[in-house]
């Protein structure tokens, strides 16, 4: 039995998140739908992340078995010319049997983009935060050192979720701005539900001069969500890469 592993880009703009659900158009359902046709027979696909409604991701890692002998790259041409536009197969590979796309990880990039500038584009619109205001992108970056390392995680996790741990490490925090352009990048262990778009919501304060860096840190300490800033919307969030 072959251990299939795939490399996927996908536009997550008119998908309720990855996993499958009732009633409700996945990414999930739709890619397994068109593995299963290529292969004639039911799949069970393992992603490496669980992105939520209208996340997108660059790099999501997906696996499955199958003892159908079809070659990598007629697998990848064969989905690519069934599925949805807004999903791609970037590469396909053999893996070891006992790989798990989730369970394998040892770590997860996020990347946030922020379009700061009066006016919004349309052609960005659907994958950046449009912030008209002026942002101190120092002070941000500055705030956004203190999550690095292992915390408790608890202040910008989803409201009243609930984990048997909410404790992370985070490998990379880095702020970039580029022209109108600032982005984001976390690399960390696990993310909780949120947790990288209120860390977000809470840099925006920050940026706009609302709480300093101390400030910051002790949201991240209080282990309370109320005292963080607004979740950032989805559509600025992408899955950059998992790392095994």
């Amino acid at each position: 039995m072959r251990n299939i592993c795939l490399t996927l880009s996908y536009d997550g703009t008119d998908y309720h998140g990855w996993q499958r659900q009732p009633n409700a158009r996945t990414l999930e359902a739709t890619f397994a739908g068109t593995v299963e046709k290529i292969l004639d027979h039911d799949v069970k696909i393992c992603a490496g992340a669980r992105t939520d409604s209208g996340v997108h991701a660059m790099g999501q890692v997906v696996n499955f078995r199958t003892d159908k002998g079809l070659d990598r790259q007629s697998l990848t041409r064969g989905l690519n010319s069934l599925l949805p536009r807004d999903i791609r197969v970037r590469d396909a590979s053999d893996g070891d049997e006992a790989f798990h796309a989730r369970y394998s990880a040892k770590s997860k990039t996020y990347v946030y983009c922020i379009l700061n500038r009066p006016c919004n584009s349309p052609f960005l619109a659907r994958y950046v935060l449009h912030f008209p205001h002026r942002l101190d992108v120092g002070q941000m970056k500055s705030a956004l050192e203190f999550i690095r390392g292992e915390h408790d995680f608890s202040a910008f996790k989803k409201k009243d979720e609930v984990y048997r741990s909410t404790v992370r490490e985070v490998r990379r925090a880095a702020l970039a701005a580029k022209g109108e352009m600032v982005y984001v990048i976390v690399e960390a262990t696990g993310f909780l539900r949120y947790m990288m778009r209120n860390i977000v919501g809470t840099l925006i304060e920050v940026g706009q001069g609302r709480m300093d860096g101390e400030g910051f840190k002790e949201v991240l300490d209080s282990l309370a969500r109320e005292k963080a800033g607004p979740t950032a919307p989805a559509h600025g969030l992408f899955l950059r890469g998992i790392k095994y």
